[in-house]
């Protein structure tokens, strides 16, 4: 028997007594006032902070109301769009750029660009035999546990693990930064090698590659891609590099950065979090449902069969009966993702590179109609379009990226956004971040062991 895999009958037994005496009736977060989530209604979180890193506008106020209106984000107080439109017009790779603007609050000048491009180059080098001794064993079949496992080993690797000086704490952010292609591309090298019997080859990054650049330099037996493939990349990771200090993984990085704890363990916690389905994860149930869609849906020119199907999935009798439209809605935005947008431009070039543009059309069909059916069907207080999820993993597919790195991919560049809000908790150094918790059970007496 594994010990580890093995749910007994009783361990049966007692989940559910944990799940009869764990279920909160909730009628009582009405009663009480409590935003579950920490979000009210029209899914606006409670403010629990503040940040100058980046800024999500959905709404704006028209005669004293707040009312929605097209998406917007900014790193830094700079239009993430602006940004993107600048690499693009320049035929320049944006990600260290980004990354820079959200650590220091600055654009660089060519110069420290180029410094700081170098510098991140110099610490893509991992420690001696740390692929073979850490995670080329016991490799995981999940490559965020592998990822987390790796940050976490590295603080043994560190003589000043626990320093949380800025300057400290800045050094392992740089590090961390450059090394987590390594560490998630390797990864799933070494799992698909020892599970799956595939040849096992390992390429070191380039120095003077982006980051994008050596993702697919070290992912590809051949090191081989185009230019477009390593663009659209690179834009991805922009668009994924921050998003507000209020989404799950950065909330748990500044409320594990508020205990003092270890750079490592901090990031590691922030990846247990991307890792959930509902948060990194989201653009991989993207692509199995239209993975789905396409088996079931015979004509995908047909709008009312693809209606009917998205109708399906609403009413839980389709996919995985979930009852949602994945890559549909988003705790903020209503009318529209600023960073869907923007992927939806570079999405087409990417298809009609890869000759895909069958299934371009069909994920643009579906992002026209999802939100009509949503509106017909559920009671929504907010608008709902496409999200970055929605056409994030569409882009990875054609770029011929594994599935079990879409996530990884998420983490490769939130590493940035991660490590400027841990700097500026660290710098504000605020009281530890403890919510409260209203406790709804009532008193009783406690029965001796000899009389139960």
């Amino acid at each position: 028997m594994n010990v580890y895999s093995e749910i007994t009958p009783e361990i049966r037994l007692l989940a559910e007594q944990c799940q009869k005496n764990g279920r909160i009736d909730p009628g009582l977060y009405e009663k009480y006032d409590v935003k579950r989530g920490l979000r009210d209604l029209n899914g606006k979180g409670v403010l629990a902070g503040l940040t100058e890193i980046s800024e999500i506008v959905s709404t704006k106020k028209v005669d004293g109301k707040e009312l929605p209106c097209e998406g917007k984000l900014y790193y830094r107080g700079i239009d993430v769009e602006e940004l993107i439109r600048g690499c693009v017009k320049d035929r320049r790779f944006g990600f260290e750029e980004t990354t820079y603007l959200l650590l220091f609050g600055e654009l660089p000048t060519p110069e420290q660009l180029a410094n700081f491009t170098k510098m991140l180059g110099g610490y893509r080098s991992l420690p001696t035999s740390f692929v073979r001794d850490i995670i080329m064993k016991a490799p995981s079949r999940d490559m965020m546990n592998t990822l987390a496992r790796s940050v976490l080993t590295l603080y043994s690797y560190d003589d000043f693990a626990s320093d949380i000086s800025i300057p400290n704490v800045l050094r392992q952010c740089l590090q961390l930064i450059a090394l987590f292609p390594m560490l998630s591309v390797y990864g799933y090298q070494a799992y698909r090698h020892y599970h799956d019997g595939q040849s096992l080859y390992i390429h070191p990054p380039v120095e003077s590659l982006s980051t994008a650049e050596n993702i697919l330099h070290i992912l590809r037996p051949d090191c081989k891609y185009t230019e477009l493939e390593a663009r659209v990349l690179d834009i991805a990771l922009i668009l994924h590099a921050e998003h507000g200090g209020g989404n799950n993984s950065t909330f748990t990085t500044h409320v594990v950065s508020s205990s003092g704890t270890d750079t490592y363990s901090a990031i590691a916690a922030a990846l247990g979090s991307l890792k959930g389905p509902k948060h990194g994860g989201a653009n991989i149930k993207v692509v199995q449902m239209f993975d789905d869609l396409k088996e079931v849906v015979k004509d995908w020119k047909d709008e009312e069969e693809l209606s009917a199907y998205l109708r399906r999935l609403l009413h839980k009798e389709a996919f995985d009966k979930a009852g949602l439209i994945y890559g549909m809605g988003h705790a903020v935005y209503s009318l529209s993702d600023p960073r869907a947008k923007v992927m939806e431009a570079f999405v087409k070039s990417l298809s009609e590179e890869k000759n895909r543009m069958e299934e371009y059309e069909l994920y643009s069909t579906v992002a026209r109609l999802a939100p009509q059916i949503i509106s017909q069907e559920r009671k929504i207080y907010k608008g709902v379009s496409p999200n970055v999820d929605f056409f994030s993993g569409f882009i990875y597919s054609m770029l011929d990226l594994p599935l079990e790195l879409y996530t990884p991919i998420f983490a490769i560049a939130r590493i940035s956004g991660w490590s400027a809000h841990r700097i500026e908790e660290l710098t504000n150094a605020g009281k530890i971040i403890r919510p409260a918790y209203k406790s709804v059970q009532d008193p009783r007496p406690y029965i001796a062991f000899d009389k139960r």
